[in-house]
């Protein structure tokens, strides 16, 4: 299969897509030149990746060595910073380091006052001055949970959702967490360990199945995931959210992120919260 391009019904908008890869593009600006530069740059992504895949898959430590590929070496500088907060591969930077790549590229090749690269929910972000992105944050059933504004002025360029209903595994039973950082790569890391932070160990209501049985590809290898888990009290809620919101505020306080929101089971939490409006209840950090 090669890569697929396409201008959205909307026009405004493009459609790249080749394998597990989905981005959905948006430019303000010379659109025309931007587009063409991300379809082909777009073109070589999967297979760089491929190259690459065994490396990126195994679990990150200090003495792992640095890959060659662009979109690989986005992922690894990502993973460096929070190695030691949890198990983490490379592969949980991918999305974001993808989307960085494809906006770098535009940007590099087009004069854009606002843009971005949408890779399946994690989101790099190009802000003219002056400028502002907003996006909604929705629950797995549509729900709403609430609003993201970006401005020029503020340090985050990146947001990546994570949690046990998206595309990837995960460890902890998060319905979703957001998070917006300085690039989308970053976002993603801090996403998918905050997610896997938001658990109750033990809970008996809390179903799990290794990560291989579910996948053969898996990064997660036997490490296991969470496929179900049944209605917790709110007391259970709360201590599950507080475990995930505080490796969120360790991030925000070592500054690899700007904020994060958790949300599980119809409760939230948030720090860095001036950049979020929730529908949800909530406890906030400054």
């Amino acid at each position: 299969m090669t890569a697929q391009a396409s201008l959205m019904p909307c026009g405004t908008r493009l459609h790249l897509h080749h394998g597990p890869i989905d981005l959905v593009i948006g430019a303000d600006g010379d659109r025309g030149a931007a587009f063409a530069a991300a379809r082909d740059r777009f073109a070589t992504v999967l297979q760089e990746l491929v190259a690459e895949l065994p490396d990126l898959r195994a679990e990150m430590l200090a003495d792992t060595s640095r890959p060659d590929g662009q979109i690989a070496r986005r992922m690894d500088a990502a993973t460096r910073d929070v190695m030691h907060d949890g198990f983490i591969t490379r592969m949980a930077a991918v999305a974001g380091s993808v989307a960085d790549t494809i906006l770098q590229v535009m940007t590099g090749a087009a004069e854009l006052t606002r843009a971005y690269v949408n890779n399946g929910g994690d989101i790099a972000i190009h802000l003219a001055p002056g400028q502002s992105y907003a996006t909604a944050m929705a629950s797995p059933t549509g729900g709403d949970l609430g609003r993201i504004t970006i401005r020029h002025g503020d340090a985050i360029r990146g947001i990546a959702t994570s949690g046990r209903h998206g595309r990837s595994h995960s460890l902890g039973i998060a319905d979703s967490v957001t998070v917006l950082a300085r690039t989308a790569a970053q976002a993603d890391v801090a996403a998918t360990l905050i997610a896997n932070a938001v658990d109750l160990p033990g809970h008996a209501g809390i179903r799990r199945r290794p990560a291989s049985d579910l996948s053969d590809d898996s990064d997660l290898g036997s490490l296991p995931v969470v496929v179900g888990c049944d209605p917790l009290s709110e007391a259970e809620v709360a201590a599950a959210l507080a475990c995930g919101l505080d490796r969120a505020q360790s991030f925000v306080d070592r500054k690899l992120i700007a904020g994060a929101a958790l949300f599980l089971q119809g409760d939230s939490r948030m720090t860095g919260c001036r950049h979020f409006s929730s529908a949800q209840r909530r406890v906030e950090l400054a």
